[in-house]
């Protein structure tokens, strides 16, 4: 009876993590209602949700199971580009529990790509690019080529120490 009892508790774990696997890739969070209204993608360890605005950057971090990730101690930097190509960097800077701010003179239009590096203690850097005014199905059509395409330039899901001239 005990070992059928272990083998059922490995059957079930094993069929359920590729589930819970499939449930964190950018096209499934582009799906996703954000907590915050932004956009969510999926970086390494993290879970980060980028609300966008004119001059403003707000970004929160949450781990896969939406826990709050702290930020305290961390930095982080948002490399925004307009429509023509041109970059701004912006740094962002931790606020308080799960969010990081940043600002800037940078407008945020629907052509806006927004790549994001973070370094929180304890984790290596994380990096993310984000289209914060796509609508839903450009965002996940974005995350498929991006995935299928774009490899050369880095994959979202790694590390972005020294990629961060190439965004």
């Amino acid at each position: 009876m005990k070992n059928f009892l272990l083998a059922a508790i490995f059957l079930g774990m094993a069929t359920a993590i590729p589930n819970i696997a499939l449930g964190h890739t950018d096209e499934y969070l582009a799906t996703v209602d954000a907590p915050h209204g932004g956009q969510l993608r999926m970086a390494g360890p993290f879970h980060l949700e980028l609300v966008a605005k004119d001059g403003e950057l707000e970004l929160y971090v949450t781990d896969h199971m939406d826990n709050e990730i702290p930020t305290a101690g961390g930095s982080g930097k948002a490399n925004v580009f307009d429509e023509t190509g041109e970059r701004l960097s912006v740094p962002l800077t931790p606020v308080f529990g799960n969010l990081m701010k940043g600002a800037g003179e940078f407008r945020i239009t629907p052509e806006t790509v927004v790549s994001v590096f973070v370094v929180l203690e304890g984790y290596e850097t994380q990096g993310a690019r984000f289209t914060p005014l796509a609508s839903k199905s450009t965002a996940e059509e974005s995350a498929h080529e991006h995935h299928g395409h774009d490899h050369h330039h880095g994959d979202d899901h790694n590390n972005h120490g020294s990629h961060e001239e190439d965004e």
